[in-house]
Parts: structure tokens; C-alpha cells; sequence
């Protein structure tokens, strides 16, 4: 999926936009319970050996991710939690690199979308460059895609 962006948006922010075939509420759902995220939360061809989660504003999260080739943390804190609405935390990796390794901000709203969807809009900023922003957009991406796949087993 290709990130959506206005041209004042361009490097600064990333934005997807997703149509998933249940209510908010269902959707918010498995994004707050951990043995649900660690399903999905990871690109394609990576798993989620951990994923600990304290749900409540100021608390925190801490993952990893794990390819046959790549290993790698990130953390953040949850800022807002309106559930079923809206969801705001911070982003950052844990490579050792200062300049990859910077702090940005999520924030996923959840809108109903007609009978029984949902809107989920992603959106994390701000980026140093085109290309981060872009490489966020292909992992999330994918973490979309992973997360489709665990909610249409979820309403099955």
C-alpha cells in the first residue's frame, strides 16, 4: 500500500488508510491486548517472540521482531487511549543508530465505516527524510496486512 501524504506532508509524516471488515470496537480490540498484537505486529517474513504492553496512558510498550536474517526492539509510550476511538503513542527503535533511532509519534483512529467496518487511519510523524517516512510506510504496511489476516481469523 502506498502511503497517502499531501505535499506539505511529504517527509514529515506518514499516513495509511485501511478498511477492515469489523466495528471499531473490535478492531481497537487487538490493538490493546498483547497476546493478540504479537499475532500480527511485525513486515512480512518477521515474527513477534515478545511483546510487553502496560495499556493505560503513561504506560509503555516493548517489542521485538525477528527475521531468519534481522533482529530488532522498539519502544513507546501510550499518550492517549479513547478506545474505541482513538489511540496515541510514541515510536522508537532501539538500533544503536542516533540518526534511524528517532522518537516519533502514532496516532490510529478507528471510524466506523458503514455497517460493521471500520476506518483505521495510521498516521506517525515526523520524519528526517523521504526515505524513512517511505520505509515506515512499507512496514507498516505490512504490519496492516499481518493484522487484516489475524481480525478476519478473529470474526471467523
Amino acid at each position: 500500500m502506498t502511503p497517502i501524504a499531501t505535499p506539505a506532508d511529504t517527509e514529515q509524516a506518514l499516513v495509511l488508510r485501511r478498511v477492515f471488515d469489523a466495528p471499531p470496537q473490535t478492531v481497537f480490540r487487538l490493538w490493546s491486548d498483547p497476546a493478540r498484537v504479537k499475532e500480527w505486529w511485525h513486515p512480512k517474513d518477521f515474527t513477534t517472540p515478545t511483546f510487553e504492553m502496560d495499556f493505560r496512558e503513561g504506560g509503555a510498550y516493548r517489542y521485538s521482531i525477528r527475521s531468519e536474517k534481522n533482529h530488532g526492539w522498539a519502544h513507546g509510550v501510550y499518550r492517549e487511549i479513547d478506545a474505541p476511538n482513538r489511540l496515541v503513542m510514541s515510536f522508537q527503535w532501539e538500533t544503536g543508530d542516533v540518526a534511524h533511532d528517532q522518537p516519533t509519534l502514532i496516532t490510529i483512529t478507528f471510524e466506523a465505516e458503514g455497517e460493521g467496518k471500520t476506518l483505521l487511519t495510521f498516521r506517525q510523524e515526523p520524519f528526517s527524510s523521504e526515505g524513512e517516512r517511505l520505509s515506515h510506510g512499507a512496514g507498516w504496511g505490512q504490519v496492516l496486512d499481518a493484522f487484516a489476516q489475524v481480525l478476519a481469523g478473529a470474526n471467523s
